[in-house]
């Protein structure tokens, strides 16, 4: 009996990690790399140790109403035209975001082409973000487990959370 939990314990550990390194090849696939890369981690020490940092969210209305990273500011990747930032700080520390950071990409390559300078690209975006147990807030500031997966396809690299999608 203990050799089967033990085969049980180590075959669950493998899945675990396997689909860990799944999402990894898979945000590997997506990202062009025009943007640099921050880990949740060092965002998350950021916001701790009270740094400026402009947050934004770039996925849809209907993602960002689910919930959002703690003082983040909607900014619709669907409907960027570049005026939604125009007036802010060029040279300020901002940090873009969606799902996995694919489009928060996208958004960020158009702030630097505006003379932005300091612009990074969440890695993993908000799934990796709450897969690592950090927290999510609705809207109006609330703590919440629910996360807009995008799709039903896109929800499997959601790992913690409740996920959502329309």
């Amino acid at each position: 009996m203990r050799i089967l939990i033990a085969c049980l314990a180590l075959t669950l550990s493998h899945l675990s990690c396997m689909s860990q390194t799944d999402y990894h090849e898979k945000l590997k696939s997506l990202y062009k790399g025009t943007v640099p890369l921050i880990q949740p981690e060092a965002l998350q020490e950021a916001m701790d140790q009270g740094e400026e940092l402009i947050v934004l969210d770039t996925r849809s209305l209907e993602e960002y109403a689910v919930s959002l990273i703690p003082k983040a500011t909607f900014i619709d990747y669907d409907n960027f035209s570049g005026e939604e930032v125009q007036d802010m700080d060029k040279d300020a520390r901002v940090i873009v975001y969606c799902s996995v950071g694919y489009r928060s990409e996208r958004i960020g390559e158009k702030m630097q082409e505006m003379g932005f300078g300091n612009v990074q690209n969440l890695y993993g975006g908000i799934f990796l973000w709450k897969n690592q147990g950090r927290q999510v807030v609705t809207p109006k500031g609330t703590a919440t487990e629910r996360v807009h997966t995008y799709n039903e396809r896109w929800s499997k690299w959601l790992r913690n959370g409740i996920k959502v999608y329309e």
